[in-house]
């Protein structure tokens, strides 16, 4: 009987120096822990600036079967280096880690006792073992209030970049042909069915974090634009909000001014018109952006990836596949 596939996918940013331990972590752990599972690793170089990246990633996989290699013609950044992979993972089962050494593949055995259970993903909650600073702490407080209140993430449910998720969670999320993609939406647009398992994060084996404030923005915008039209809506609210009070405004100033004639009315009527004039282009630039504004984007965007080099994948010549 064929075994199961289980599919790791690896965005690699400058971590030459890391890959060989993440293989060697994720060998271990499937040999001792999942060895009723056959696997393959999926390592996608996001055009490294140090230029050696790749040429790791190819040392690996010459010596090792399971171990894929993608070389992407620049910086996509960490989510479409992501999606570049599980365009190319044959598993019915996808585990998405880290490049630096902290993800705990150790603790997968327990990932998949969930999935087990009747889950389609299953989301690593890291336990902090070092103090992080007000800023990060404020960057984590924004982007669970954001997935909380724009993709209706569950109660409760924390997304991080180690994850695991069936076949179909995967195929659902490659559907996605856009780019900037965010894979926490991704999976949920997919499924609800999602939980935790508590793990503790490893210490990272060499150098620092590539996330700087600008990637971090980014990341927050991509997810705060992509998935829901709840800031159209807003805009719309407020505009009726605005136009309201306009209308207020110039009832209160037609009032004053039939009660008192002498009164000047220049200033409260023209502040009138231009409140309910805004309300008015407020609401229309609200539905103009849900009804139109999303198919230009669709139509207009950039690639989510593009692809240079590849190492271990077969290639169809003629409709057949050639190793």
């Amino acid at each position: 009987m064929k075994r199961e596939l289980v599919s790791f996918v690896i965005p690699c940013y400058n971590s030459t120096n890391t890959l060989e331990d993440v293989v060697s972590q994720i060998e271990d752990v499937m040999c001792q822990k999942l060895s009723q599972y056959e696997y393959e690793i999926i390592l996608v170089n996001d055009c490294s600036p140090n230029g050696t990246t790749y040429q790791k990633i190819c040392e690996i996989a010459t010596g090792n079967t399971h171990v894929k290699g993608i070389n992407l013609a620049r910086n996509f950044g960490q989510p479409s280096a992501v999606m570049a992979a599980l365009n190319h993972a044959k598993g019915d089962y996808v585990v998405c880690g880290d490049d630096d050494g902290q993800t705990p593949f150790s603790e997968l055995p327990r990932l998949f006792e969930k999935i087990d259970e009747g889950y389609d993903a299953v989301e690593a909650r890291f336990i902090e073992h070092e103090k992080r600073s007000w800023f990060r702490k404020f960057g984590t407080f924004m982007n669970e209030s954001m997935q909380s209140w724009l993709i209706d993430k569950p109660k409760g449910v924390v997304l991080t970049t180690f994850w695991l998720v069936k076949r179909f969670v995967v195929d659902e999320m490659c559907k996605y042909p856009n780019s900037h993609p965010y894979l926490g939406g991704l999976i949920l647009r997919s499924t609800r069915n999602v939980c935790n398992v508590d793990v503790k994060k490893n210490e990272r084996l060499r150098g620092k974090s590539g996330y700087n404030l600008k990637k971090m923005v980014e990341l927050f915008l991509n997810g705060f634009t992509t998935f829901s039209a709840k800031p159209l809506r807003v805009t719309m609210f407020l505009g009726l909000f605005v136009g309201f009070m306009g209308l207020i405004c110039g009832i209160v100033t037609i009032v004053r001014k039939v009660i008192d004639p002498a009164i000047s009315a220049g200033y409260s009527s023209m502040m009138a018109v231009i409140l309910i004039l805004f309300g008015i282009l407020f609401v229309m630039l609200g539905i103009f952006g849900e009804y139109i504004g999303q198919t230009y984007i669709a139509l207009n965007q950039a690639p989510q990836y593009v692809i240079r080099d590849k190492i271990n994948f077969e290639e169809e010549v003629d409709g057949e596949k050639k190793a």
